[in-house]
């Protein structure tokens, strides 16, 4: 039998390989399919605590008590982690861990280096998640508030719909998306996060955090955001708890002054206008008496895509609906769909939106992803200026390109896919696998190449996107609808189903209401993978029309 120090270095040396395996991954929060390794690399690192402890006779009080409540969180984690992760407060708590408190805790243990848990610790923390990480997590919460509207107390409390496991906010997790907020100049964030913080602690919420603290970056989001008449409120309450606080005794005299300031600026446009038109006198309400808005207003672009993920605006008429159809589909009677028509499904009439049902199988998505998950990488995307393949704060996922020659049964989807549209597939790129991080997303774009971007394919030889075909691979609990922001479209995930349509009219030109996007991931985990199709060997499938957009 292994003596434990024997046993402990055992482990050390299984994880080095492991880790090795994490190398070649970074921006664990760009894909949820990668994120679940961390929680079974979390759950080792709980094992090991607990022999630590067992080797210290128990002696460490408060590493046993984070031991036995990361055990119990792990525990449920692994039990079903991409659903576990599917929650993005899970998520954002999962980066903050690995991040910032498990270096708490070697710090607090990192007296004793002989010990196999503070080698195993160190070894596995060289491939945690980074600040980059733990950072775009917390904006990707902060961007699925915005998008859907969720009050700051529905996010702490985590009642998100479609939930599975339930996770609720501490004081500090608030208080650091507030910083976060703070640090990128977001004051409107900075303000929800740090009142959100200060109604738990008011509520009774223990916390390493004070009042104090919270409302020294609360009076100045105010502030930052015009309202001094409500900065000044929070920085009295500030000194009711700390009447000595440097920086709020000056903010206050501050805020008198620009206060004063600002109603005698108020008095004299008042003086001013006096006995002029009554629409110019009318006097504009002080910064007190506006009605503070709950959501930022966001350009008309952006409104009609957050709106269409909400499942709001989509302009879905009862005589649009009586052209859609059902139908077994079977192209040009081709033998492989004689006894079993392919489902199609109307879900737009322009662009023609359509959706096959049952197209993809179980075990074939599994495959994808198992062939897919060691090959996941940053999506990027084309500069329009420059061609150059870069990651973009837009697109907030991780993807991978699989060919027939990684297994046959690629060849398989991409001669269904064939068969179905009638497209030759030779031309096409190779079949690429995506999964979407915390709020993954990606905002509205076109799929071919505009007027402005000759070159935008020129590299594959192969003319410009003419379709594009997208399997979905998973369901999704809330969110992750695909909508096309020009016509008011919205197509939902559904497992084993795939949705297609073309890029461009017969005669070449591009159909700009193509335009789409993939809306952020509220609950759940979604994977799709697409394929898209060229011009090049299209000439006699699909036949040039005599006019622009036949």
């Amino acid at each position: 039998m292994l003596s434990m120090e024997c046993w402990c270095w055992a482990r050390v040396l299984v994880l080095s390989c492991l880790l090795q395996a994490f190398s070649a991954h970074s921006d664990f929060y760009t894909s949820i399919g990668q994120m679940t390794d961390l929680l079974y690399t979390e759950k080792d690192l709980v094992i090991s605590l607990k022999n630590y402890i067992m080797v210290e006779e128990m002696k460490l009080k408060q590493v046993k008590q984070w031991a036995e409540k990361m055990d119990a969180l792990s525990a449920t984690a692994t039990q079903d982690p991409e659903g576990f992760l599917g929650h993005p407060v899970n998520a954002f708590k999962l980066m903050k861990r690995l991040n910032t408190e498990w270096g708490e805790l070697e710090s607090l243990v990192l007296k004793d280096t002989t010990d196999g848990f503070i080698s195993n610790l160190t070894l596995q923390r060289q491939r945690f998640p980074t600040d980059k990480d733990q950072t775009g997590a917390a904006k990707a919460l902060l961007r699925l508030q915005d998008t859907y509207r969720l009050d700051t107390n529905t996010m702490s409390t985590g009642d998100l719909p479609g939930v599975t496991h339930k996770s609720s906010m501490t004081v500090d997790d608030c208080f650091e998306l507030g910083k976060i907020a703070y640090s990128d100049m977001d004051y409107y964030h900075t303000e929800l996060w740090m009142e959100q913080a200060l109604k738990q602690l008011d509520e009774g919420e223990e916390s390493t955090i004070d009042k104090v603290t919270v409302l020294d970056y609360l009076s100045y989001a105010i502030y930052q955001q015009g309202e001094l008449g409500r900065a000044l409120e929070a920085t009295k309450k500030l000194l009711r708890l700390d009447p000595e606080h440097q920086r709020a005794n000056g903010n206050l005299k501050y805020f008198e002054f620009q206060l004063i300031k600002q109603r005698k600026a108020e008095e004299d446009k008042k003086a001013q206008d006096k006995g002029k038109d009554k629409k110019r006198s009318k006097r504009e309400p002080s910064d007190a008496s506006k009605k503070r808005k709950t959501f930022r207003e966001p350009a008309p672009e952006r409104k009609m895509y957050e709106m269409l993920c909400r499942g709001e605006g989509i302009k879905m008429t009862p005589r649009k609906q009586s052209r859609l159809f059902c139908r077994y589909y079977n192209n040009h009677n081709h033998p492989s769909f004689l006894l079993k028509p392919a489902k199609q499904e109307d879900e737009w009439e322009h662009p023609h939106i359509i959706r096959y049902h049952d197209i993809i199988s179980h075990s074939e998505i599994e495959r994808i992803k198992q062939l897919a998950m060691p090959r996941l990488r940053r999506a990027t995307i084309s500069n329009p200026i420059t061609g150059v393949l870069e990651t973009a704060p837009y697109r907030i996922s991780k993807s991978a390109w699989l060919t027939e020659y990684d297994d046959p049964m690629i060849d398989q989807i991409n001669q269904r896919i064939e068969d179905l549209t009638g497209l030759e597939m030779d031309t096409a790129e190779e079949l690429q696998v995506a999964n979407y991080g915390v709020g993954g997303q990606y905002e509205p774009h076109f799929d071919f190449g505009r007027k402005d971007e000759p070159d935008a394919f020129k590299e594959l030889g192969t003319g410009n996107r003419v379709a594009t075909w997208l399997f979905y691979m998973s369901d999704v609990a809330a969110g992750g609808a695909t909508v096309f922001t020009d016509v008011g479209a919205a197509v939902w995930p559904k497992k084993g189903t795939a949705v297609f349509w073309y890029n461009l009219f017969p005669s070449g030109e591009g159909d700009y209401s193509t335009r789409h996007a993939a809306c952020p991931v509220l609950v759940g985990n979604k994977w799709v993978s697409n394929k898209w199709i060229h011009e090049r060997g299209q000439e006699f499938r699909r036949p040039c029309g005599l006019n622009e957009t036949a």
